[in-house]
Parts: C-alpha cells; sequence; structure tokens
C-alpha cells in the first residue's frame, strides 16, 4: 500500500463535501476522482498532498501519518494543482530548469526536447507570462518527465491538450505506472486506454 486516506471529511462554510472517505492507492495503480463541480474533488487532492487540512480522518504515506513526516512525504510526490503554478519571469526552459535544481534532479535530455514533448516548439524562450493559460499549463506538466516522485497528485491533467498531447501523456502515465509509481487525477473526461486500467473514487455533490 503507497497511500492510505482513512475517513476524511471535508467541509466548505456550511456544506460537508463528503466524509467518511477511504481511499487506498497501491503501486502501479491510477485513480481518477470523479464527480460534478462542487463535490469536492480538487479539495480531496489537496488535502491527499498535505497542502489542506481535513475535518477529521488521516492520510499515510508508506504506512507513516503525512502530517508528522511532510518534508519526506514531499520527497516522494508531485502535485500539479489546477493552476500551472509556474515563475511567471522565467521562460519555459528556464522553469524547467529551475524546478530540476530545486528538486534535485538531472535533465537527462535537453529541454528543448522535455517542451516539444508538451507542444510548446517555439515557445521554449518567451516568459511564462507571455503566454496563455494553457501554454503555461504545459510547461507545468513537462515536469512529469523529470520527476523521480512515486507518487503523482494531478488536478484536471488534460486541460488544454491536444489529441497528440493526450496521446503522450497516456504514454508518459504508463511508463509511470509500470515503474511502480501511482497517480490520483481529476479529469472531466473519461479515461479510455489499453496501456493500463483506472480506478474510479466517485464523489457526489452534497446540498
Amino acid at each position: 500500500m503507497l497511500l492510505e486516506a482513512k475517513q476524511l471529511t471535508s467541509v466548505r462554510g456550511d456544506r460537508t463535501l463528503f466524509s467518511g472517505l477511504d481511499l487506498f492507492v497501491n503501486s502501479g495503480e491510477l485513480w481518477q476522482i470523479e464527480g460534478p463541480n462542487g463535490a469536492g474533488k480538487s479539495s480531496l487532492l489537496r488535502i491527499l498532498a498535505g497542502l489542506l487540512p481535513a475535518q477529521h480522518g488521516h492520510v499515510y504515506f508508506s504506512g507513516e501519518l503525512i502530517q508528522n513526516h511532510l518534508e519526506q512525504y514531499y520527497q516522494h510526490l508531485l502535485f500539479i494543482g489546477h493552476k500551472a503554478a509556474v515563475k511567471p519571469e522565467l521562460t519555459a526552459i528556464e522553469n524547467l530548469e529551475f524546478y530540476a535544481a530545486v528538486q534535485g534532479v538531472e535533465l537527462h535530455e535537453p529541454p528543448y526536447e522535455i517542451l516539444a514533448k508538451v507542444g510548446l516548439v517555439g515557445l521554449e524562450d518567451i516568459p511564462a507570462q507571455r503566454l496563455s493559460a494553457g501554454q503555461q499549463r504545459r510547461i507545468a506538466l513537462a515536469r512529469l518527465w523529470l520527476s523521480n516522485a512515486k507518487l503523482w497528485i494531478l488536478d484536471e491533467p488534460f486541460t488544454a491538450l491536444d489529441v497528440d498531447g493526450i496521446a503522450l501523456l497516456h504514454s508518459r502515465f504508463a511508463e509511470h505506472l509500470l515503474a511502480g509509481g501511482a497517480i490520483i487525477l481529476t479529469s472531466h473526461q473519461e479515461l479510455i486506454t489499453p496501456l493500463y486500467s483506472v480506478q474510479a473514487l466517485q464523489l457526489r455533490y452534497q446540498h
């Protein structure tokens, strides 16, 4: 068991998003969190990533409570939220180099080639603040080719990708899962691919 969430409850204002939620994720598994807008999908991802406290319940990584070992947990986690979270004053290449330096990972292939994978050919040397939201999103997704993290938590990773980009992302997911990693994501589209199986957790809007 790589990640365990036990009896999670999340409350926003006077509304309970979900309660008593359990999730058990093994190495090699991809979990898709499904549900309508407002059901708490992004909140659940942020709780699992240790970025948002749950009103009740606990999250464990490799059997350890994440709140007690956040620094170690973040060494094994790649979280890409709904916002791209790129440095606006840096170019796409500089953003990749900055991320690699912070995470202590090596660039095993030129940044141009990594950015080409996510459809940013010709935009590598432009400051991120001059790119569209979708293009900034692609800079963030390029981290998937750099990260050594065991667990990926991704909020709507397919947003703004074309058909080729989506296929490439499916292929990268398959590589990560085959290597013993795990993925938890949200997506408005149904994930249908012969490359791996998908486990689903359905959230429902609570009035």
